[in-house]
């Protein structure tokens, strides 16, 4: 009687490690992609600000999907057109506007920021100092990424 072929450990232990290796590409491949986008919506996020601070509409109208829907802290609530055209208002000038830090989360083709930024300026002749609590929704269409909906919320002067 004939003992079945059995592979020695090592060819085994080969097996398993290719395996391995195998499965931790496809993971580094993933994970690589997904801090690409989080480095991009970062760094839109940045680029708002400063377009923002400075008026620039033009900048602006590529950093906001067509659909935005933009809640200030006030709770007022705009469109794209009436977002731009409260960019475009010189009533008030920020000094700085920038992020304490923020967090992104990317889901596929959407991405969901929250964060705090700080704000210093001028707004009718008097000094302003803004710490806002944010969340903003990112969509990538066609490869690009857009803000589709930011909702802003005041944090009181203690």
């Amino acid at each position: 009687m004939r003992t079945p072929l059995r592979a020695p450990i090592h060819i085994w232990l080969c097996v398993v490690c290719a395996a391995l290796v195998f499965t931790a590409a496809l993971v580094a491949q993933e994970k690589s992609t997904a801090s690409n986008d989080e480095i991009q919506v970062r760094q839109l996020e940045r680029a708002w600000n400063q377009a923002e601070a400075h008026h620039d509409v033009g900048a602006v109208t590529g950093i906001v999907a067509d659909t935005l829907t933009y809640i200030e802290f006030d709770g007022s609530m705009m469109n794209k057109a009436e977002y731009l055209r409260d960019v475009t208002k010189t009533t008030y000038q920020a000094d700085h506007l920038y992020d304490e830090g923020l967090k992104v989360v990317i889901y596929g083709n959407a991405a969901v920021v929250s964060g705090i930024y700080r704000e210093t300026g001028t707004s009718k002749g008097k000094r302003y100092l803004h710490r806002v609590r944010f969340t903003d929704t990112w969509i990538k269409q066609n490869g690009v990424w857009r803000c589709a909906a930011s909702q802003n919320t005041l944090i009181p002067n203690k």
